[in-house]
């Protein structure tokens, strides 16, 4: 193998590198929030869709429990499909970048 040879597999693997980096990176900073129609609840999840914030208007205090509960489900659920997109885009990123290397 020529040196020319082994510089360029050196190359490609630094920049393979430098890909993974890139999308860990997105990944690990992912973060959506999503707010209900009312503007009442808001609810924040990492790109895991872990809830890591919820946040609750004092208005809410007039709200049934049942209702209240449907509308922090429902916004943590956006939330969730919000990151569930970033997280795809960068996962997507990753892809075509390594079909170019």
């Amino acid at each position: 193998m020529s040196e020319h040879d082994m510089d360029a597999i050196v190359g490609r693997a630094t920049e393979q590198v430098n890909l993974l980096e890139e999308a860990l990176a997105g990944l690990q900073s992912t973060t959506a929030r999503a707010s209900s129609e009312s503007d009442q609840v808001t609810a924040e999840v990492d790109g895991n869709g872990t809830l890591t914030g919820l946040w609750m208007d004092d208005s809410i205090a007039s709200l049934d429990a049942r209702t209240l509960a449907a509308m922090i489900t429902s916004t943590t659920q956006e939330a969730a499909r919000l990151a569930t997109e970033q997280r795809t885009r960068v996962m997507a990123a990753l892809q075509d970048g390594f079909g170019r290397v």
